[in-house]
């Protein structure tokens, strides 16, 4: 982590040592300054050092994970809060800070530094006890979550994400995991391959931290039931557990684990159908990465009547992991009835470039493929010619994001509002 420090501190010794202070200082600074991580940490240190070390407040827990961080960020929440805790919340889909929600509008998982260490003073000053925190492998090594003093970490599951960036898969499970090497106590997915990679860093860390697994197989009946009567989908089953863990490592009573469960309302963009009474189900999820999208693709198509079809509709984000593309086109033909790829996020790539990436992996599958750049037109397609009676449409990719980015700009977007206007226009079948 300090590689930045020792490499401009040793080589330029004897340079320091004999010059003025006033231009050792000027020279330090500015060698220092043109490493990115180095100029990442000093600015988290000084939105740190602004807010004055907020989070010594808090207990704070952090979720990390390519995919279930905000379902199981938002569910930690639900839980203390319905057990009375004072507790806020920083995730994809906005904050909770004491009673004030807040439409962040991030497109990135975790909030520039200065901006989430103001979010951690007014839930201090608030008198939140608890601060649960969505961390992503970009804020993890860019030093965006320097200074939380995590009480808990919490691993959902590594799969393929974010190779773009970390440009190996073993130096993205390492980002991954830094929220555990700095926390107190860690809460790990058995089940996922990552499980002793991660807990072997944790060990070798030198420090004394607590390693929690789950899923529990002592797991109470009246917990199991709550689990599946609010989640029928396997992997928010996962989810659930890991909440229950966190819940349970904080004192919380089964009572009122159960009963957060219950009331729990789910996060916008997950699994979220759009009521309509055209005959067929349309449904707006997350899913942006091969795991993601071959969950909600499963889940769905086990849901499906006989005579009708799965449809999905999703893209590739640009510039970002290219190896993804040709897995997730596979995946899509291979489980859904009809596929259409399209647009998300394409920056300044071209977007048919793109899509060749995935029809590419689509080949050998036998869902059919439509191709349709514009995701307007591909969401209006899907709805109005495609899907009849007892059909699934599922829109994946963007979830509750507000803005889509072409080029250089930030677009206003809304994939539900989209379908909600496309199901309008059609009468029932």
């Amino acid at each position: 982590m300090f590689g930045n420090f020792a490499f401009v501190s040793f080589r330029h010794r004897k340079i320091i040592k004999s010059r003025s202070g006033i231009v050792n200082l000027i020279e330090y600074a500015a060698m220092f300054l043109i490493h990115k991580k180095a100029r990442q940490l000093v600015y988290a240190l000084i939105a740190i050092a602004v807010n004055r070390y907020p989070a010594r407040k808090l207990k704070v827990i952090g979720v990390t994970g390519t995919d279930g961080k905000t379902t199981t960020v938002n569910l930690i929440y639900h839980i203390l809060n319905k057990a009375g805790k004072k507790v806020s919340v920083i995730s994809t889909v906005g904050a909770i800070i004491g009673t004030r929600k807040i439409e962040t509008g991030f497109h990135t998982t975790t909030p520039d530094p200065f901006l989430l260490q103001k979010l951690l003073r007014e839930a201090g000053d608030k008198q939140s006890e608890y601060m649960i925190l969505e961390v992503s492998s970009h804020g993890l090594d860019q030093f965006r979550v320097l200074g939380c003093n995590f009480y808990v970490g919490v691993l959902t599951n590594i799969t393929h994400e974010h190779l773009d960036y970390h440009k190996a898969f073993k130096k993205y499970v390492e980002a991954k995991a830094k929220l555990f090497t700095s926390s107190k106590i860690a809460v790990l997915n058995r089940t996922d391959h990552s499980f002793n990679k991660i807990a072997k860093i944790i060990k070798s860390s030198g420090r004394k931290i607590k390693i929690m697994s789950y899923p529990d197989e002592k797991l109470s009946y009246k917990l199991k039931q709550a689990i599946i009567k609010r989640f029928p989908e396997p992997y928010n089953f996962l989810n659930s557990e890991a909440a229950i863990k966190v819940a349970q490592e904080l004192g919380i009573s089964e009572v009122d684990i159960v009963k957060g469960i219950k009331a729990f309302p789910g996060v916008p963009g997950r699994m979220e159908e759009i009521p309509n009474k055209k005959g067929f189900r349309v449904i707006v999820d997350f899913a942006h990465t091969p795991n993601g999208l071959e969950k909600v693709l499963k889940v769905l198509k086990n849901q499906k009547r006989k005579q009708g079809k799965l449809i999905s509709v999703f893209g590739c984000a640009g510039e970002r992991d290219i190896e993804k593309r040709p897995m997730m086109g596979k995946i899509s033909s291979g489980l859904a009835d009809i596929s259409v790829f399209t647009a998300e996020d394409p920056r300044h790539e071209d977007v048919n470039k793109i899509i060749d990436a995935m029809v590419k992996g689509a080949k050998k599958e036998r869902g059919k493929v439509y191709r349709i750049e514009d995701r307007k037109e591909a969401i209006r397609f899907a709805i109005t010619k495609l899907a009849k009676k007892e059909d699934i449409v599922v829109i994946c990719g963007k979830g509750p994001e507000k803005s889509m980015a072409f080029g250089d700009k930030e677009l206003p977007w809304g994939d539900k509002k989209i379908a909600e206007g496309a199901l309008s226009k059609i009468t029932s079948q």
